[in-house]
């Protein structure tokens, strides 16, 4: 199946469509997939479990880096009598950093009485936030989310939604921001995006929902949105005790997922000229398990990380938490925006590919420099990632007005 997808990318659009149809979760051919690899669902497991609380919120189906659940073990720790739950829904190849258990996906796409019973809970729940505008219920409406949106609305529950990403960032418009954006070169994925962006933009401005966004680049993209912070996990403070800059080289480090995205063409052959030189070693990271990341970052000093799409993301966050430097392109309205909403210097070197080797070199040559930006953003981690902004803006701009 990963190898399917992975070639489908490859053909012309009109074919990509025609594919992407016939493998699609309304396909019979997906549910032939299902029944013949064995998913289908016994038993069938109960619905996401309801909080004992006056407001109760649900946060589907998504889950990205653990996002949904931080969110909601942030709304219960911050905003009194309120408990919140996260569902995350299974994705045929998803990423392996994801640890929390998904819904099967014999359940998910198969089962009706789960899908009813699923759907059945979320409307007991008071507020429910819809990740990436991605279907919640299975095929129970067809796997359109405005559906849903409006069934839950009709059952006296207050929608809001909340992008990720390329779910609503526009490539057209991104390409004219920086020189570095991926979306000016040719890609076999950015019509799909693109196409993609625009229904899900021209669907929330239809429902006329409060919207939220993961990074503050996408506020480009959804001016009237609002900023909900990424929040990184506890563990990743416990690798700050690591010291940066031992009696060693310094160690560089990448994670290339999804390398035509961050840049990673780019900057691994500025990284192994580094490394060549004697000026740093460099280890790129891949295939780590999630329960490992942090103890991978304490492992370097240097984390490089996006260098094309102009802002920062969960890697970012988890290095600087674990009190790395972290260097990356950061468009300046990002910056400005972190700078206004939290008052506080966004603490991520800036450098782009041309720029890259010289601003590694001068961190190398300036230890002191080096120390001090670790420290600086493990203090930007806890004021900012901790989940107290991130349910404050949740609770301002949506939970608290009914």
């Amino acid at each position: 199946m990963q190898r399917l997808l992975r070639s489908l990318n490859r053909l012309p659009l009109p074919l990509q469509r025609f594919f992407r149809a016939l493998r699609g979760p309304r396909s019979p051919i997906f549910t032939l997939y299902l029944l013949a690899s064995g998913a289908r669902p016994r038993p069938v497991p109960p619905p996401t479990e309801l909080p004992d609380a006056p407001r109760r919120v649900y946060i589907a189906p998504v889950n990205a880096a653990e996002q949904a659940m931080l969110w909601a073990a942030a709304l219960e720790a911050e905003v009194p009598g309120l408990g919140a739950r996260s569902m995350m829904a299974p994705v045929v190849g998803g990423s392996i950093f994801e640890s929390t258990e998904p819904v099967p996906l014999g359940a998910f796409h198969l089962s009706k009485s789960w899908q009813r019973a699923e759907f059945e809970r979320a409307a007991e729940f008071t507020h429910v936030l819809v990740e990436s505008q991605e279907a919640m219920f299975g095929g129970l409406f067809r796997y359109d989310p405005a559906r849903e949106i409006e069934a839950l609305r009709g059952r006296g529950v207050s929608i809001a939604a909340l992008s990720h990403g390329s779910d609503t960032r526009s490539p057209r418009a991104h390409a004219e921001r920086t020189p570095w954006s991926p979306f000016r070169e040719h890609h076999p994925e950015t019509a799909m995006l693109q196409h993609l962006a625009d229904a899900n933009r021209e669907r929330l401005a239809r429902l006329e929902l409060p919207v939220f966004v993961s990074t503050p680049d996408l506020l480009d993209d959804l001016p009237l949105a609002h900023w909900c912070p990424l929040i990184v996990e506890p563990v990743f403070h416990s690798a700050a005790s690591e010291p940066l800059l031992g009696e060693r080289l310094p160690v560089v480090t990448h994670i290339p997922s999804r390398g035509w995205l961050k840049g990673t063409e780019l900057i691994e052959p500025v990284a192994a000229s580094l490394a060549e030189r004697g000026v740093v070693a460099y280890r790129p990271l891949e295939g780590v398990p999630r329960e490992r990341m942090a103890e991978a970052y304490a492992s370097a000093d240097i984390l490089l990380e996006q260098f094309r799409l102009g802002s920062y993301g969960a890697t970012a966050i988890e290095a600087m938490a674990a009190g790395r430097v972290v260097v990356g392109h950061v468009l300046p309205s990002v910056r400005e925006h972190v700078r206004r909403t939290t008052g506080l210097e966004l603490p991520i070197v800036e450098a782009d590919p041309d720029s890259l080797s010289e601003a590694v070199e001068g961190l190398v040559a300036d230890p002191d420099r080096m120390r001090e930006l670790g420290a600086r953003g493990r203090d930007f981690v806890s004021a900012v990632h901790d989940g107290r902004l991130s349910a404050a803006a949740l609770s301002e701009h949506w939970i608290d007005r009914g």
